[in-house]
């Protein structure tokens, strides 16, 4: 079974847990505020900010036999650069100051995330990073174009505040097949086996930042 087989089937359980966070089910049913919304898009800058510094420690840690894999993830450095200032204009766009959302500080569940992806990439296998890619590209291309309709429907927001979550709906149907075919490179069973356990922490770590965002005071960014 090729890994990106081995992913789709073996972290099914996690990835319920995420679509099942009460924010997310209650998004599809039309029942979000503002201020939650914009939560989401706080905590999104937060860890989006890593994305880049951490594909660039990847790029740097991988051995020799993995060049064509270095190559790879210098076209996803060129293809993110840039993205959390996206989530701040979004932010903008909703009448909130994307200034103090640059100077906050993540929730626990998001600086928990980033701290775990560091980990991977910096003390363990940079290749485990790829668990987290497989979490966010494939929960965007899921989730995000539906979501940013229903929440436009019921907040009547400008499309200018749905950059992000419209742009990464799109953009992840290339992410995806582009991320198939490069993990169905990787055969080694160990090295397979170290992703598919990435995957399934990140599922959880990222439904936890949703779930985070349901029990925890909002910051009330203005």
């Amino acid at each position: 079974m090729s890994l990106y087989q081995r992913l789709q089937n073996e972290t099914q359980a996690e990835r319920q847990y995420l679509v099942s966070s009460p924010i997310i089910e209650r998004c599809f049913n039309g029942a979000i505020e503002r201020q939650e919304y914009v939560d989401f898009l706080s905590q999104a800058y937060h860890h989006v900010k890593h994305t880049v510094p951490l594909l660039m420690s990847v790029g740097g840690r991988l051995s020799e036999d993995k060049e064509w894999l270095r190559e790879a993830v210098g076209e996803y450095i060129e293809e993110e650069m840039g993205h959390q200032e996206w989530i701040l204009n979004d932010i903008a766009a909703c009448g909130y100051d994307k200034e103090a959302v640059r100077k906050s500080q993540p929730a626990l569940a998001t600086e928990l995330m980033v701290a775990y992806a560091y980990d991977m990439v910096q003390r363990i296998n940079p290749l485990g990073f790829f668990g987290m890619v497989f979490v966010l590209e494939g929960t965007s291309t899921a989730l995000a174009d539906q979501a940013a309709q229903h929440i436009q429907d019921k907040l009547q927001l400008p499309s200018t505040a749905f950059s992000y979550l419209r742009s990464h709906g799109a953009l992840d149907q290339e992410h995806i097949v582009f991320f198939e075919n490069l993990m169905n490179k990787i055969t080694d069973p160990q090295e397979q086996d170290l992703i598919v356990h990435s995957a399934k922490v990140f599922f959880t770590l990222y439904a936890n930042i949703f779930r985070q965002l349901e029990c925890a005071p909002s910051a009330q960014v203005a």
